[in-house]
């Protein structure tokens, strides 16, 4: 993930902010099923997704840490090698620090645990307790701040990380990717084959597969991949087939001409800057800091479907914790309940929320805005950490399962710049998992 020349320089941080979401039933389709919040907290069952179960976890992060400011918050994908592990952060909202551990489970294509030991996978015994944690200080929302680097793997594929109280109750749930190079995929930018509006509107990604250095049996029907934009898992394409198989060069093709492997540009996200508490950031309107939590209403918005593109750098939905008073904000970020303003002159098709990173992209009641045909404005309030943080409009789908429409309010530009990226899986006959054989990533449009 690059985060470049953002408004304010950028410290590399350690933190992260995920808020309390709705629950997935589908562990690869968008969370556009709405429970209550009630409900939500009540079904502590555990779900092989990003995903967080306890009202007191608030800021996590999974990421693997870089020493350079410009490539902080890389996604938890790693090598085989794993030189550099991935590394788990979140708080724990109170004044008592709680006895936590944490347990990986690999996983199939599909997000289900494989049939594998944890000896197979791992080369120790699979509980890890968080001994690493640090109170919060001076701030007036308490906490404790947890880390956890993730212990090596000996096998590629799909994992999932998991955080338990004493009682073995989960509490939050991060998806983390080991891959291996056993094959070459290429991902490129490819030309759609609509009308003129398509063209403006969409991107396609066209890749190929190599395995002329792998033995690979059937691997027209056998191979499988997920083809990502910015790392969601919301939106990503599966059940892809290669369009054309050269046998002789042994590579896979995939070119669709119909949209499968193509995704709306969207926009380039909207952003605020609350990394200071004593003065307004850029997006913010006003500050009431003699509460408790501080309050930051930011500035009125509208829609920008319909407008033509604007050139900004943005972080792809991401956001980053930083105390720009006062240190490290790992620790001295406070939190502040955010109030968002998005002028409407009539409701949308469905309830509307704030949508991206902030909210593990999914539909959460924490963001849902409430509109006021009188004001003609959607608002809402969410409690954030202290940070740099982008974002956008969705409206919730229809039907079910179907992904968030961010169109409604946001546009979608071709020339909008986005990060890809695709998953090639194989399962080995005779085996008993789905192995991640190749990782390829794009900067789509980059700066």
């Amino acid at each position: 993930m690059r985060f470049r020349h953002l408004p304010y320089p950028i410290l590399l941080l350690a933190a992260g902010c995920v808020p309390l979401g709705t629950p997935i039933t589908n562990p690869n389709a968008p969370a556009s099923q709405q429970a209550r919040p009630a409900e939500y907290y009540a079904d502590r069952t555990l779900r092989y997704q990003d995903y967080i179960y306890d009202p007191s976890i608030r800021s996590v992060q999974c990421y693997v840490p870089t020493a350079q400011v410009n490539d902080i918050l890389n996604p938890p994908i790693v090598p085989i090698t794993q030189e550099q592990p991935v590394l788990l952060e979140f708080d724990v909202l109170g004044e008592q620090a709680p006895r936590l551990t944490a347990k990986l489970i690999h996983c199939d294509l599909g997000w289900t645990p494989s049939q594998l030991t944890d000896m197979q996978f791992l080369s120790e015994i699979n509980e890890f307790t968080l001994t690493n944690y640090q109170t919060s200080v001076n701030t007036k929302v308490p906490y404790y701040h947890y880390t956890l680097q993730v212990p090596r793997v000996k096998i590629s594929g799909n994992y999932l990380l998991v955080v338990q109280n004493q009682a073995g109750v989960p509490l939050v749930s991060r998806r983390m990717l080991v891959y291996e190079n056993q094959v070459v995929a290429t991902l490129q930018q490819g030309i759609l084959a609509g009308g003129v509006e398509a063209r403006y509107a969409y991107q396609q990604l066209n890749f190929n597969i190599n395995y002329s250095a792998a033995n690979l049996v059937n691997p027209a029907a056998e191979v499988k991949v997920v083809l990502r934009q910015n790392f969601r898992w919301d939106n990503a394409h599966y059940n892809l087939t290669p369009t054309f198989v050269r046998d002789a060069e042994r590579r896979l093709e995939y070119q669709y001409i119909n949209y499968e492997n193509a995704f709306a540009g969207l926009s380039e996200y909207r952003y605020f800057d609350a990394r200071s508490l004593q003065a307004n950031g850029l997006g913010v309107a006003r500050l009431v800091r003699q509460s408790a939590p501080v309050q930051v209403e930011l500035l009125p918005e509208a829609t920008r479907n319909g407008l033509a593109y604007n050139q900004y750098v943005d972080a792809n939905g991401q956001r980053v914790f930083e105390n720009r008073e006062f240190g490290n904000g790992a620790y001295n970020g406070d939190y502040a309940q955010v109030t968002f303003n998005l002028k409407a002159a009539q409701p949308a098709p469905g309830p509307v929320y704030i949508f991206g990173a902030l909210s593990d992209w999914q539909l959460k009641d924490e963001f849902r805005l409430t509109y006021d045909s009188t004001q003609q404005r959607y608002t809402g309030r969410a409690l954030l950490k202290q940070g740099y943080y982008n974002y956008s409009y969705a409206v919730a789908p229809k039907r079910a399962g179907a992904a968030p429409d961010e169109i409604y309010f946001e546009g979608t530009h071709t020339e909008t710049e986005n990060q890809y990226d695709l998953l090639v899986y194989y399962r080995p006959p005779g085996t008993r998992t789905d192995l991640l054989i190749a990782y390829q990533a794009l900067d789509l449009n980059r700066r």
